[in-house]
Order: structure tokens, then sequence, then C-alpha cells
């Protein structure tokens, strides 16, 4: 049985094909419109080689008013000066006043090849005719989720609806998108977050950049931090106009981590080339900035992906990789698990039956590692996924 996805109410999407990317008629400019002013917040790279949509984005959010994300997908504008930014400015421009908007209050993101400049004259194209076509269902949605997409295989969204302790049901719903140059904080990944409850825009710029933090920036291809990383969130009080507050806003905030945790690991698990998506969990470091220094040492280090790549279970890459961060603990009270079958105790190996675990890493998409130290009583979870001979191939080739 198909699961039930839930829009949030008063909003309207659409996804076009504009020609920004070359040759392509892939779709490759989307926009989601509230039809009321919008609360909005923004989690953004911190790559300091930012694209112009960041600094754009960047200097507007928190705040109120807004009504409008616009997205292109084939040009990333970024590194290219001031014309880039006066790019971002008329690309929010034209897609505002498209659908009777201003630029104040529009967003922009903008993902694909760095150091080229936008075809203006297509995004314009693209935000008229994205306008004409701008519709609440659920295929006007996914057309959205589809435009955001480069070397993506497929939409990732993800929705939720909840009734409230004051009695108020409210929807949320996200679309992301991303497949490689993907490594905190954050990647070449981009977010849009919907929902139809009310926030003050403090409340939620910090509830956004919690869940950010648990979630997309736990996420990693390849380790690279890209220019262009964007999570947005609208907030446009459809559902109701009071903004939320005490345990409303709590329950709120737990239903905005719980969807990103199932946002978030689509990503790496969508990467290119990927044939497994590796979920590391680590227990037991003094404090929570240390166990993600050993999750996403590990999690980058490319002998222990291409070992899953090739369902072996080398463990001791993985204990070596741990070693190597900068993370001081006691060797000799150190394990790991690997699909749940104990390969190291307390610094030692275990004997085990390397094609029963072999076996269980070829035959299943989902890896996992457990980490077990006993320096402090923190943890983390963060997800990666394997490097194939396909990712090489396919970002040898990304520009030629």
């Amino acid at each position: 049985m198909e699961k039930e996805f839930y829009i949030p109410r008063g909003y309207r999407f659409a996804g076009v094909n504009c020609a920004i990317k070359p040759n392509s008629t892939k779709l490759d400019f989307s926009l989601i419109v509230s039809d009321r002013p919008a609360t909005a917040a923004g989690v953004y790279t911190q790559n300091l080689n930012c694209g112009a949509p960041v600094i754009y984005d960047r200097e507007r959010t928190p705040g109120s008013g807004f009504r409008v994300i616009a997205t292109d997908s084939g040009v990333a504008n970024a590194c290219t000066g001031q014309l880039g930014l006066d790019h971002a400015r008329r690309m929010a421009k034209y897609a505002g006043e498209a659908v009777g908007a201003t630029a104040e209050q529009t967003l922009v993101m903008s993902t694909g090849v760095i150091g080229v400049h936008l075809p203006m004259d297509r995004v314009a194209i693209g935000a008229e005719e994205a306008a004409a076509v701008l519709g609440n269902a659920l295929s006007d949605f996914e057309k959205a989720a589809t435009a955001m997409m480069t070397t993506d295989t497929k939409i990732k969204t993800v929705s939720r609806e909840k009734t409230l302790p004051n009695g108020v049901t409210i929807r949320i719903a996200g679309m992301c998108k991303g497949a490689a140059m993907i490594g905190p904080n954050m990647a070449t990944m981009l977010a849009s977050i919907i929902t139809d409850a009310m926030l003050e825009p403090e409340d939620a710029q910090k509830l956004l950049r919690g869940a950010v933090e648990d979630t997309f920036n736990c996420i990693s291809v390849e380790g690279h931090t890209s220019t262009s990383d964007t999570v947005l969130l609208l907030a446009n009080g459809a559902a109701d106009a009071t903004p939320l507050k005490g345990e409303d806003l709590a329950v709120f905030g737990e239903l905005l981590l719980d969807m990103c945790k199932e946002l978030a690991p689509m990503i790496p698990n969508d990467g290119e080339g990927v044939t497994h998506l590796i979920t590391i969990d680590v227990f037991g470091t003094p404090d929570r900035e240390s166990a993600k220094k050993l999750a996403q040492t590990v999690a980058n280090d490319a002998l222990v992906k291409t070992a899953i790549c090739g369902a072996d279970p080398n463990w001791g890459r993985i204990i070596s990789a741990t070693g190597r961060c900068g993370v001081p603990y006691d060797p000799s009270k150190v394990s790991l698990k690997v699909n749940g079958f104990l390969l190291y105790e307390n610094g030692t190996p275990v004997e085990f039956d390397k094609t029963v675990v072999s076996d269980s890493i070829r035959n299943n998409r989902d890896t996992s590692f457990e980490l077990f130290f006993e320096e402090g009583d923190a943890s983390i979870r963060f997800w990666t996924s394997d490097l194939t001979a396909e990712y090489v191939r396919l970002n040898a080739d990304y520009t030629t």
C-alpha cells in the first residue's frame, strides 16, 4: 500500500524545462509559492567560496513575509563574482514578479556546474512558464522536486501530518537533491521544507539549525563541502496563523527532526554510483563533537568505502581510520560490529565467519557500523556510501 503524502495547505508548485541545461529536456527550473506571507529560515554551506544564491538568501533569513522559493538546476552560480550576485537578484525578481510577489519575498537556490554564469534569458522564461502551471497536487510537488535534480537518479520527498497539543492539525513536507560533492557542513545538496504551521522567525531558525545539525550535517558521499548547500524552511500559518509556542513548538520541532532524519539519508543512498548506504553509529565518546569526528573520518575514508563496495569485511580499515582523526581514546576499549556481527572487541580481533559477513554486505544495500568506546556517554548517527568505479567515471566526465 502506497504511503499517503501530505501537502501543506496554502502552497503551489511547478517544475519546467527552460533549457538551463544545454541540449537537455530535463526539468531544470522550479517554483514553490506560498499563497500567503510566510516565515523563512535557512541553513547554508560553510564553504568560503559560497554561491551567489547563498549570499543572497543568507542576508534575508531568518525573516518574515516570504512567498517564493525559485530553484535552477544545471548552473550553480558559484564563483561568478559580482555578475553572479546580480543574476541571483534578477532571478529573485523574475520569479517573484511572475507570481505577483517581489524580489524581497523570494529566495533562490542554484545547483550545477561551478563557474558558469546563469543564462538569464532562460531563467526569465522558466519563471513565466512555471508560474503558468502552478498547482497543489502531488504531481506538481514531484515536478518541483524533479527540477532540482542534477545527477540524482530519483526524487527525494518526505511528508508528515500531526495534530498538535492545541488541537490544530499541521502538515510538513520536504524535498531535497544531492548525489555527490556531499560532505558536512553541508554539501551539494538543496532542500526546501514547507509547513502550514506558523513560526516566529527566531524559532524557525533555531529548530531548523538543530534539525540540520543532526541530519543533513551528518551525511557524506566523498566529504567535499560544496559551494551551494542550502536548506530553506517556509512556515505560512495556513493551518493556524498563531505562532507555535511552548509544547506545540516542541512537538513541531520533533516532527521536523523526524522528517529530516528520513530525508537526509536519501542523499547518500542516491550517491553517484552508490551500491551501499552505510549507517555509522558511534557510542561512548566524551562529547558529540568527538563522536562526529570519529564517524566522519570513517565515512570519508576511501579504503573503508571501497571495502564495502567489494563486500570485504576488512574491519582493520575502520579501526585504523578512527585512530587518525585526532580524538583521544583508549585503544584497548574499542569494539566494532558490522551488520550486527562482532568483529573486534576491547581492542582484540574476534573470530567470525568472513563468508557470512561478506554475504551480509553483498546481499543488502544497507550496511551498518557500530563503534563502541568507553570515554563517555555521547553518541551520533552518521550516513555515508560506498565508493565505486561508476562514481569515478561520472565525476571524471562531469563537464566534458
